[in-house]
């Protein structure tokens, strides 16, 4: 690296720095950086549950979870032990299901190792844990000099530098670009200033360019090019699969079951409902075979959702029974009790949906 380049970072890691310690982010999971400067450290355990929960998930909706999940499972050992089912439901609703399977089995593989690991290699080798969360845990947590680089990090850099290279295909440049900034002088402060510089200064539309400690040094700001980074790919539309769900509500609740633990939405809470395909013309409206017999369905035509590689369109039948009538492969769970269950937003949504079916039709009103 040149040596003008060289001493440039130095001074720019002073200034973010400096900025770190005026704006911090408040957050349940951090040390105040003043914490930090007296030589405490955050907990490991505490780091690791809010960077698995961060993964595609807003800091807005991960401080809610984390503050409930570390109420309930205060320590690795509490995670470990705990039921799958458990820790499923204090996840219902913040997506990505899979992080939930992998947290549960990496407390374990944590809790058998002595403790939360503090090299980047070897946090990878926990499930769950991949380059990015790896270097996040090791700085934040241990204060190793490494750089976590993910999209914030990548369109700061990309707009300080006028790094040109198209993401995903430049990511590995994009990481070669972090290492230059390597340094043992507050790793893990460094790390968050510049994940607060991204999510609250150097945003992806309308960056507040005047708060930035790095405004007279960058240079998409001096060019007035800030839309133009970082440069991405344009993605495909998203293909749009298709399926059906049936919501049977009677006086002990609605129908559910519990999907395979492997897939999309492993282990959590289902109505019954057919497989999603590709499809949209399939139109089984007479409900699967294993369901309550006589009882009249309602079309409450469809509902809309989206997942990280596909949309989702789900057709809604719905029908009241005025008493609890045998059913086989499925169990009922009370309508009180639908805000703690393991019950994924998808399915949330396909309820009330079909609660608003019958409330319309004023079936069983005193019961949806």
């Amino acid at each position: 690296m040149a040596h003008y380049k060289s001493k440039k970072i130095t001074q720019l890691r002073e200034q973010l720095l400096a900025w770190y310690d005026r704006s911090a982010r408040d957050l349940p999971w951090r040390l105040p950086p003043a914490q930090g400067l007296k030589g405490q450290r955050p907990d490991p355990y505490a780091v690791w549950l809010s960077e698995i929960m961060l993964q595609q998930t807003g800091v807005a909706t991960v401080k809610t979870y984390y503050v409930a999940f570390i109420n309930r499972f205060p320590t690795v050992q509490d995670l470990a032990k705990a039921p799958l089912d458990d820790v499923l439901a204090l996840w219902a609703g913040l997506g990505y299901y899979r992080r939930a399977h992998h947290l549960h089995a990496a407390a374990k593989d944590i809790l058998a190792r002595g403790g939360v690991p503090t090299q980047p290699q070897t946090l990878q080798k926990i499930q769950g844990i991949g380059p990015y969360t790896a270097a996040a845990i090791a700085a934040i947590a241990f204060d190793q000099p490494v750089v976590p680089v993910d999209g914030n990090v990548e369109r700061v850099l990309s707009r300080l530098w006028l790094i040109e290279a198209i993401l995903p295909a430049a990511k590995p440049i994009f990481w070669h670009e972090a290492q230059a900034w390597m340094s043992t002088h507050r790793p893990g402060d460094f790390a968050q200033a510049l994940m607060d510089l991204g999510a609250t200064i150097c945003t992806p539309r309308t960056p507040a360019c005047n708060l930035c400690p790095w405004q007279s040094s960058c240079g998409a700001s001096k060019q007035s090019r800030q839309g133009e980074f970082p440069k991405k790919q344009v993605n495909k539309k998203k293909p749009t699969r298709y399926g059906t769900s049936w919501v049977h509500i009677d006086p002990d609740g609605v129908l559910v079951t519990k999907r395979a633990h492997s897939g999309l939405l492993g282990g959590m809470l289902e109505v019954p409902s057919t497989s999603w395909g590709d499809d949209p013309s399939s139109d089984p409206c007479l409900g699967p075979v294993d369901l309550p017999k006589g009882v009249t369905w309602l079309d409450g035509g469809y509902i809309d959702h989206v997942f990280t590689h596909f949309a989702l369109r789900v057709r809604v039948f719905s029908a009241y029974s005025p008493k609890s009538l045998p059913v086989v492969g499925y169990q009922r769970l009370g309508l009180d009790a639908l805000a703690g269950a393991a019950l994924p937003s998808l399915m949330h949504k396909i309820i009330v949906a079909g609660r608003s079916i019958l409330a319309a039709q004023s079936i069983g009103l005193d019961q949806v």
